[in-house]
């Protein structure tokens, strides 16, 4: 939001002259947010905190700007260290202000200028976001909350009655904000967010005892990631106030998933998820991700409402119908449809994880943006402590390719795709399943659980299959030629009765 000169104080009118600045400046451009001044001079932005305190805030003294713009540095290194370069001191009067001098009368972040259109909220408007962008970043944030501080059991982070507090919170404030027409939505979703969390309120401790809450990032959302150089970079993470930064860090992942929804890109919300399953398998975090995303959803509403309560009459509407928007969003995240169960079947190298993958991307449907995918040729790996990638050295009918591999790898498969299904989340099981008993087991969990069922058909001539895993590189599977052919002499065809359950890839 730019401001006009007039307008501001005297310090950032003064900074808006490129004579200010120890570096060619070029016209230097004002970005005003809530909470700070952002003067982008040349290829530098300075940061400048706000004299303000609020209740979720304090930048009210000198000393207080400062330390903060020193939390920013350090945090924000984690993830852009290229990007945020150092703390700067503003030195001489409010008229006529000396970066770099000191005894300082104001501090600022100095950050590295990057292309806006390369934000990810930006990318994603222009239709250019792709699968392999997630694919990164789902890489770059496992890393990151893996390295990350855990909290300790005894600290307030994470713990289950903060959860909870927090969400009330936001309520409490959207029933002061919002006009009463709004209420009503406002109020299921409150006692939504109670029940759920009364059905959650084990597994929010579980996971704050499995030390998945850690220190974070705070403001995941796709206007704080930067496409630069091809990977997407996190940037603009909460410093000012703990208990923004210090999450389950699923909840992190859920701010993302969730942006992704509201832009109407609901394919790529579930490759991201899927992608940063695949990476850790932190499965267990699916029982609370609906809360969180829930929870994430309601939050942009508040932000709308607080802007709504700052804009004239025409920008108040927008808003307010932005608020709106958001909160519809948290009700369908709430209540999504049935869950289905869908699995594959085919020969190594018949496109089971193309049709998978494509299932993924689908943005119609009842499953789109939620659809969980299990990977056989993953989990099996996972099973053995390698990662996707790894490559096992094992020869065919050895090593985690044995039958007792094969046999533990479906009940993992199956253990898995219960207890997402029992979350309400739809599944598809990527998997061979050349065997009838294979196939008969997952019906019959389906059936128990209610749900509907699927069998993904893949099909391909032998020459092209064996054309396939010649060409085949970079990918969880180690089929061969030679394990196809072992394949082709004891694979079950789908029967009649199971027929009326395929789907044609």
């Amino acid at each position: 939001m730019a401001t006009q000169s007039a307008a501001l104080p005297p310090l950032i009118a003064a900074l808006l002259a490129p004579t200010c600045y120890p570096h060619p400046a070029g016209r230097v451009e004002l970005v005003e947010t809530h909470a700070s001044w952002l003067l982008l001079a040349g290829e530098f932005a300075y940061k400048i905190k706000k004299p303000i305190t609020l209740p979720f805030l304090d930048y009210g003294t000198l000393a207080r700007r400062e330390s903060c713009c020193r939390a920013e540095l350090l945090l924000n290194r984690r993830l852009a260290p290229a990007l945020y370069l150092d703390v700067v001191p503003i030195g001489g009067s409010p008229q006529q202000p000396q970066l770099g001098a000191i005894p300082a009368i104001e501090w600022a972040v100095r950050m590295r200028r990057f292309d806006e259109s390369g934000r990810l909220d930006r990318v994603a408007a222009r239709g250019e976001l792709q699968p392999a962008h997630l694919t990164q970043l789902a890489a770059t944030l496992w890393a990151f909350h893996e390295a990350a501080a855990v909290a300790a059991v005894d600290t307030r982070f994470g713990a289950a009655q903060q959860v909870l507090a927090a969400a009330q919170e936001n309520f409490i404030e959207l029933r002061q904000l919002l006009p009463a027409g709004a209420q009503p939505q406002v109020e299921q979703l409150a006692r939504w967010t109670d029940a759920e969390f009364q059905r959650r309120a084990a597994d929010f401790a579980a996971r704050k005892a499995g030390g998945r809450v850690r220190e974070g990032h705070g403001d995941l959302h796709l206007g704080n990631l930067v496409l630069i150089e091809g990977r997407v970079t996190p940037f603009d993470c909460i410093e000012f106030n703990e208990d923004f930064r210090w999450s389950d860090v699923i909840s992190e992942i859920a701010f993302v998933w969730t942006d992704l929804l509201d832009h109407r890109r609901p394919g790529l919300a579930a490759w991201l998820l899927n992608a940063w399953l695949e990476i850790g398998g932190d499965f267990g975090s699916m029982a609370v991700l609906r809360f969180y995303a829930v929870y994430r959803a309601v939050v942009r509403a508040k932000v709308a409402a607080l802007r709504a309560g700052q804009q004239d009459a025409a920008q108040r509407k927008a808003e307010l119908d932005t608020a709106d928007a958001y909160l519809r969003l948290a009700w369908r995240l709430a209540v999504p449809p049935a869950p289905t169960l869908l699995i594959t079947c085919g020969l190594s190298g018949s496109g089971k994880t193309t049709a998978s993958s494509a299932r993924l991307l689908d943005p119609t449907g009842s499953a789109a943006g939620s659809l969980v995918r299990l990977r056989s040729d993953v989990e099996r790996k996972r099973l053995f402590g390698l990662a996707p990638l790894a490559a096992s050295g094992s020869a065919p009918d050895a090593g985690i390719y044995t039958e007792q591999a094969t046999t533990r790898t479906y009940a993992r498969l199956h253990a898995l795709a219960r207890d997402l299904l029992a979350a309400g989340w739809p599944v598809i099981v990527d998997a061979a399943f050349l065997r009838r008993e294979e196939r008969e087991a997952f019906r019959r969990l389906a059936e128990g659980l209610g749900v509907g069922f699927g069998i993904l058909a893949t099909e391909a001539s032998a020459a092209e299959l064996r054309r396939r895993l010649g060409a085949r590189s970079g990918d969880a599977s180690e089929a061969t030629v030679a394990i196809l052919d072992r394949q082709l002499g004891w694979f079950e065809p789908l029967g009649a009765d199971e027929r009326a359950y395929a789907i044609r890839a």
